[in-house]
Parts: structure tokens; C-alpha cells; sequence
């Protein structure tokens, strides 16, 4: 086999196909792995995600923008994002406040503009052994969030660092829109078969 041919036969397909992997990957669809439990329960440790990256708009790697800007993020979105306070890391919660609105949460209710919402992701156990930790953080606010930031809650408020402590993020952060579960794993289960969380594959994310 002459090397033209080889080229063009096998290693051209080869590259085409990792380019047009990349592509996908840095601007429409990526795939995390949920590794903590902070959005108990709608997402669990060992859940792996899909999530839409052009939907908030394409963000242009090494530079401070977006284009193509569909939407916003609105409240109830659930978002992952670079961590403000280490930017080796992704953080995935879910959309509270948005610019120029002011978040008061008092005894686990959630005031924004001075008036309670609606609040059904929200998970607290009063059996949880870090309920004395976040005793202190059922009263937060009020605080305005700033032009382009978010404000974000993880859905297991007992057990989630989150906008209570660090602050809000920044929406050229966000990386984009979480919007299902394709695969699940539960690596305490016995064996192979029953590790396997089935009825959670394809699941949308909500």
C-alpha cells in the first residue's frame, strides 16, 4: 500500500474524526462525572452527565467572552461552571438569583426582591451530622447579585459549599446547561450488575 493511499484511507478519517470530536467537546456537548453530593437529590456521586455548551453561548477559550449567546441562565437551571476560587476545578449547581436581583435566605426559605419563591429542589435532613456547620448559614443576606454573576445553591443545602460561602459566579464562567444523566454507577452495590443504577440512564435533568 502506497503511503498517499494510506494517508488518505486510514489516518485522514482518523484525525477528521478527533477534530470533529474536539470540536463537539469545546463548544456543543460535554460529558462530567457528579463526584460529590451536593446536588443530592436530583444528581448522585457517581452519575455521569451530558451537558449543553452552546446553549448560553460559545465560550472562546483563553479570552473573557462568549458569542452566539442563546440565553441566560435563569433560575432553576442547573450549571457547571469554573470554581471562582480555583479555576483547575468545575462546580455544578443550580441557578438561584440572577443579575441585579436580591437574595435573603431566612430558615431555609429563599426571598428574592423580598418575596419567598418557589423552592422545590431545595433538600435539607435534619439528621445530618453537618447541620450544626451550616446552622450559621440559614440566615444569608440580603445580598444584590452583581452585574453578569449568578447566584447558586447546591440542592443538598445541609452539604453544599456553595454561593452562601464563596460567592457568585461570574456568567463567562458558566460552562453550560446540565440536561441529562447518561450513565450511573453506584460503586458501594455488590457486584457489577447491581452497580449499574439503571432506571437513572437517559434520565433529563430538571
Amino acid at each position: 500500500m502506497g503511503k498517499k493511499k494510506f494517508v488518505k484511507e486510514y489516518l485522514e478519517p482518523i484525525v477528521i474524526a478527533v477534530l470533529i470530536a474536539l470540536f463537539i467537546r469545546t463548544f456543543i456537548v460535554q460529558a462530567f462525572k457528579i463526584p460529590s453530593s451536593s446536588m443530592e437529590p436530583t444528581l448522585l456521586v457517581g452519575d455521569y452527565i451530558l451537558v449543553n455548551k452552546f446553549i448560553y453561548g460559545v465560550r472562546i477559550p483563553l479570552m473573557d467572552k462568549k458569542v452566539f449567546e442563546l440565553k441566560k441562565p435563569k433560575r432553576g437551571d442547573i450549571i457547571v461552571f469554573i470554581f471562582p476560587k480555583d479555576r483547575s476545578k468545575d462546580f455544578i449547581k443550580r441557578v438561584i438569583g440572577t443579575e441585579g436581583e436580591k437574595v435573603e435566605i431566612i430558615r431555609n426559605k429563599i426571598y428574592v426582591d423580598g418575596k419567598l419563591i418557589d423552592d422545590p429542589w431545595g433538600h435539607y435532613s435534619e439528621q445530618s451530622d453537618s447541620r450544626s456547620y451550616f446552622q450559621f448559614m440559614e440566615r444569608y443576606g440580603p445580598e444584590s447579585v452583581p452585574k453578569d454573576s449568578l447566584f447558586v445553591l447546591g440542592d443538598n443545602r445541609d452539604n453544599s459549599q456553595d454561593s452562601r460561602f464563596w460567592g457568585f459566579v461570574n456568567v463567562n464562567e458558566v460552562k453550560g446547561k446540565a440536561f441529562v444523566i447518561y450513565f450511573s454507577l453506584d460503586w458501594s452495590a455488590p457486584n457489577l450488575l447491581h452497580k449499574i443504577r439503571w432506571t437513572r440512564l437517559g434520565k433529563l435533568i430538571h
